[in-house]
């Protein structure tokens, strides 16, 4: 087995370093490829670029690769840590010419960090407070031309005036199971495993349409085959793997599940509030409708109405369960 791929704590080894090795997602890499190579011929520093999309979708790796493309640096943080302006001073004035910053969450920046972001990525100056009190003053400090890349969940929690200056932004979609399966054999083959395709298939159904859960389950399924002393992957292993993680046919785990028969079952199939199906729950609001809903939705299985949400007919087929068969037949 590869050394270096011994550990849940290498999917960085995992992911690709080119767009040409990036795989799905072939709209944005079109778009992004353009965008690349245009900056490169004029010799200035890339658009800054926005991307939106659920967690595990590649926005991370995309940034990376766009750094790798330009052959600049890449200086990567998150928005919860952008408290201060004085945070994200310390990390502008240190770019040189054309290096990428990556802000991970970004709609979750501190209000006075993006304001002060307003005038770096326009015209690449930023204006500082010296002092306090009356003897205060504002100094104007120039940046080096750098390409800002924002990733977010909610980008309707971003302001007007601050998506309006990138001028790229690009939605990321759930991938389809068969480029999840070939990211998966990608995978395995990298981390020295043999699988067969039939199994990687199975795996990329089971994946929620994202590669970072695809290669989560890689790595379970390769425990089990590991104790049971196989050199291959097979279907068999798969399935077996997927009933001990209790993840089933859809790719829905006991909290997928949990979900949608509590709005069938509590609620009468809805609609119910985010709030109150939380409370219920015990889960977070933030959890559901940023980890959970979208792949529901996705499949199909759950809706989104001005009056909340509710399980579709194809929910209650999923989990066995008669139309509005329920507490509460509306």
């Amino acid at each position: 087995m590869n050394p270096k791929i011994k550990d849940d704590n290498t999917v960085v080894n995992l992911r690709p370093k080119s767009l040409k090795d990036f795989i799905g997602q072939e709209n944005v890499k079109k778009k992004l490829k353009i965008a690349i190579e245009a900056s490169k011929m004029r010799g200035d520093h890339l658009d800054h670029i926005l991307l939106v999309g659920p967690p595990g979708l590649g926005k991370t790796t995309l940034a990376q690769i766009v750094a790798n493309e330009l052959g600049v640096n890449i200086y990567a943080t998150s928005g919860p840590v952008l408290e201060r302006q004085g945070d994200l001073a310390a990390i502008l004035t240190n770019l040189s010419r054309g290096d990428v910053l990556f802000i991970d969450e970004i709609h979750r920046m501190a209000k006075s960090a993006e304001e002060l972001l307003y005038t770096a990525i326009e015209d690449f100056k930023i204006d500082i407070m010296i002092g306090k009190g009356p003897a205060a003053k504002s100094v104007r400090i120039s940046l080096n031309p750098f390409t800002l890349i924002g990733a977010t969940t909610r980008s309707g929690l971003l302001t007007s005036p601050f998506r309006s200056r990138f001028g790229i932004i690009l939605e990321l979609s759930f991938y389809e199971p068969k480029e999840l399966a070939t990211i998966i054999e990608k995978a395995a083959e990298m981390m020295d495993i043999k699988i067969e395709k039939e199994a990687s298939l199975i795996l990329g159904k089971r994946s929620r349409g994202t590669p970072r859960i695809a290669l989560r389950l890689l790595k379970r399924v390769r425990d089990v085959a590991t104790v049971e002393g196989k050199d291959v992957i097979d279907v068999e292993t798969v399935e077996k793997a997927m009933r001990i993680l209790d993840i089933d046919d859809l790719g829905l785990d006991e909290i997928d599940r949990r979900i949608l028969k509590t709005i069938i079952e509590v609620y009468g199939g809805g609609p119910v509030g985010l709030n109150s199906l939380a409370a219920t729950l015990g889960l977070e609001p933030d959890t559901i409708s940023e980890v959970y809903e979208p792949y529901l939705i996705q499949a199909g299985l759950l809706a989104r109405t001005t009056r909340g949400r509710i399980a579709t007919d194809a929910a209650y087929s999923h989990l066995g369960y008669k139309k509005r068969d329920t507490l509460f037949d509306m």
